[in-house]
């Protein structure tokens, strides 16, 4: 039987492949799945990383200055957002939380497209079928019933492809996602259920939650599930490949558990120092997923000096162009709030763009009865 999870510590359950120290362990049922991956597939995922936390960095300094209304850091969490993003086929459909801006990234979306809506500009910064990901999902959980119905459909239509949910810890205790997993084991579907057990579902710690491993819940649905080291990218790009093939395949949906740590706060609205011991966050610094990737590529033999800089140098970049175009955003027309509502004329929604046009041309008059009476 699994014992019950602890912050900061490790099972002997948990999958890993390269540890903090950045030696790589063999294993005979992922080390299949990643003989295409060499030092200069390793570099590449480092350097993804290293640009998705400068993103970060970036979007919490947009924040503080007053750019964002609001942002969900990522910080800890890189391995295994680029480590999943990088197993997935252009085609497969991806469906997020608000957190998954390493996923974003993956998929092209340029990095002020994933910033635009916490600043209020838009409702969401791309066309989903433009990226094959959906618009982030702030309804903790509800994007599992959608990745399970759009498997459904994949398989009704006779696809190859597959569909993958991304939620964290707290999100398995909403009825929505163990409903998708009913769905999903029931049909079979073609989804994999990706969580980012990041310990903290807000100020709520992952043992509250349950009393047992996360990656535990699934096979009661009848969904077969993998348990690997979230700060390892490695693990996490060979279970996603897993996931993703048993899917593809006909065999139905896959649960991985990603067990990582959320470093930052939850949104820069939160102080994680009032609910979580700076002890831990200790512990789990030490298992940095960017370090010990550089670690085992220094042991590799690799300049990983001139990595560094060129990693650098594609964060900075990033970063330069995300700042000026966040800043030099300019602010939508009122009236465009009723665009891209529904997909067909909607009768209500024209009534109350009726409505909300004489609202605002009440501001407009007075405007000009104003101007008119200075003069």
């Amino acid at each position: 039987m699994n014992t019950p999870q602890t912050a900061g510590g490790q099972d002997a359950g948990l999958i890993q492949l390269i540890d903090p120290d950045g030696r790589r362990a063999p294993h005979e049922e992922f080390d299949p799945w990643i003989t295409d991956v060499d030092a200069g597939v390793l570099g590449r995922l480092y350097t993804d990383m290293v640009a998705i936390r400068r993103i970060d960095q970036e979007g919490t300094a947009l924040q503080r200055q007053g750019e964002l209304a609001l942002w969900p850091p990522l910080l800890g969490q890189e391995a295994a957002q680029i480590g999943a993003g990088r197993a997935l086929e252009d085609d497969d459909f991806i469906f997020p939380s608000y957190r998954e801006t390493g996923l974003a990234y993956c998929r092209g979306v340029e990095a002020e497209d994933i910033l635009r809506v916490w600043r209020g500009n838009a409702y969401s910064g791309w066309n989903p079928f433009g990226k094959n990901m959906a618009t982030p999902q702030i309804i903790i959980g509800a994007q599992t019933l959608h990745a399970a119905g759009y498997a459904m459909g994949i398989k009704y239509d006779g696809g190859s492809q597959a569909a993958i949910t991304f939620f964290g810890d707290g999100a398995t205790s909403q009825g929505d996602v163990n409903e998708a997993m009913v769905f999903a084991a029931s049909y079979q579907a073609p989804v994999v259920f990706f969580c980012q057990n990041n310990h903290w579902a807000i100020s709520e710690p992952v043992q509250l939650q349950s009393n047992t491993h996360i990656a535990d819940r699934p096979v009661g649905f009848g969904i077969p599930s993998l348990r690997v080291d979230g700060n390892d990218v490695l693990a996490c790009l060979a279970a996603t490949r897993i996931a993703l093939d048993r899917a593809r395949t006909g065999n139905g949906p896959t649960f991985i558990e990603a067990v990582t740590y959320r470093m930052g706060p939850h949104t820069t609205a939160d102080d994680p120092t009032r609910y979580r011991d700076a002890n831990e966050l200790d512990l789990w610094a030490a298992k940095d997923p960017i370090e010990r990737i550089e670690k085992h590529l220094d042991g590799l033999g690799v300049d990983t000096a001139e990595l560094k800089a060129t990693a650098t140098a594609v964060a900075d970049a990033v970063a330069g162009k995300l700042r000026k175009a966040i800043i030099g955003l300019e602010d939508p027309d009122p009236m465009d709030v009723f665009e891209n509502v529904y997909s067909q004329p909607h009768a209500t929604l024209e009534r109350q763009r009726e409505h909300y046009a004489l609202y605002q041309q009440q501001f407009a008059e007075a405007g000009s009865a104003t101007e008119g009476g200075a003069r």
